[in-house]
């Protein structure tokens, strides 16, 4: 009876010992040596140069952080990159395939029940990409139309919360990731596009005609863009803030926006032309991790 009771105990001090480690990166990473980084193959904020090559601002920005995770742990990591989407993101941070989630994703209430996220890193502006030809200049012309968007994002849903959107009536359709949305525009099969403004401003500049395509109307929803991490994790959280607080503190945050957003890009050496907002700038001022729900879309 003692032997049965002491194996009981052995075993559940084994899965204890395993959920600790589930629930402490830092313990993961220097046991195993290894940091996963989700990455997106189309985004504003990170992407693939192929490969499995990724590069882009949010990219840069984790590459920071896992220096700084490397003294923490006090040792060299390897850096896996595990390609996502807006459909499994969350769950591969939920499972622990994924550490860092570097894409381009929004700290709202919903996912925050299942994840963490670590301080804004950019507060996006929702908008809207049509044609320049197309007639379209805001919400009201929207009716009648087809609107894309890109499968797992929230765009469309908050385009038809807007209150401007009352009485407006349009046909939704989605694209797999950011490229396919923008190649429905891009092919006629959708009169706008609505997403984040770094994500179109990104695929219009590196569109074969970017001239064809602009921006209109009003900015629909103000969301802040975070990296993702898991939930219940304080100990990595910190260890992740403190880094982006760093980098915003050393200026290297303006750096990269610079790069990133007003130089030209290599190997085509497209220019985005977004500058800095006031929002973002906010964001930097008074690093936090607020949800997308305590930020008030521009009247």
């Amino acid at each position: 009876m003692k032997k049965q009771l002491l194996a009981i105990a052995i075993t559940a001090l084994a899965a204890g010992g395993a959920f600790a480690q589930a629930n402490d990166t830092l313990a993961k990473i220097k046991a195993s040596g290894v940091i996963t980084e989700g990455v997106r193959e189309s985004s504003g904020l990170s992407y693939t140069l192929g490969n499995g090559q990724y590069t882009g601002f949010h990219y840069d920005i984790c590459a920071n952080i896992i220096k700084d995770l490397e003294k923490a742990v006090g040792k060299k990591l390897e850096t896996k990159y595990q390609p996502v989407t807006s459909q499994n993101r969350v769950p591969l941070v939920q499972n622990g395939t994924v550490d860092l989630e570097c894409g381009s994703t929004t700290n709202n209430a919903t996912r925050a029940k299942d994840v963490s996220f670590a301080v804004t890193t950019y507060v996006e502006e929702v908008r809207i990409a049509v044609k320049a030809n197309s007639g379209i200049t805001g919400i009201k012309d929207l009716n009648g139309k087809t609107v894309a968007t890109t499968t797992g994002t929230t765009s469309v849903q908050t385009l038809r919360k807007n209150e401007r959107a009352g009485g407006i009536d349009f046909k939704e359709l989605y694209g797999k990731d950011h490229s396919d949305s923008f190649l429905l525009l891009e092919s006629g099969r959708a009169d706008a596009f609505v997403m984040d403004g770094s994500i179109l401003a990104s695929n219009i500049a590196k569109s074969k005609a970017p001239a064809e395509y602009k921006l209109v109307g009003e900015v629909l929803s103000v969301e802040p863009i975070a990296i993702m991490i898991r939930k219940d994790d304080a100990a990595f959280k910190k260890a992740v803030d403190d880094s982006i607080k760093g980098q915003i503190k050393s200026g290297e945050l303006n750096k990269l926006w610079d790069k990133w957003f007003l130089k030209p890009i290599p190997p085509a050496n497209v220019t985005i032309g977004l500058p800095l907002s006031d929002a973002t700038k906010n964001a930097w001022a008074n690093p936090n991790d607020k949800p997308m729900e305590d930020y008030a879309a521009k009247k």
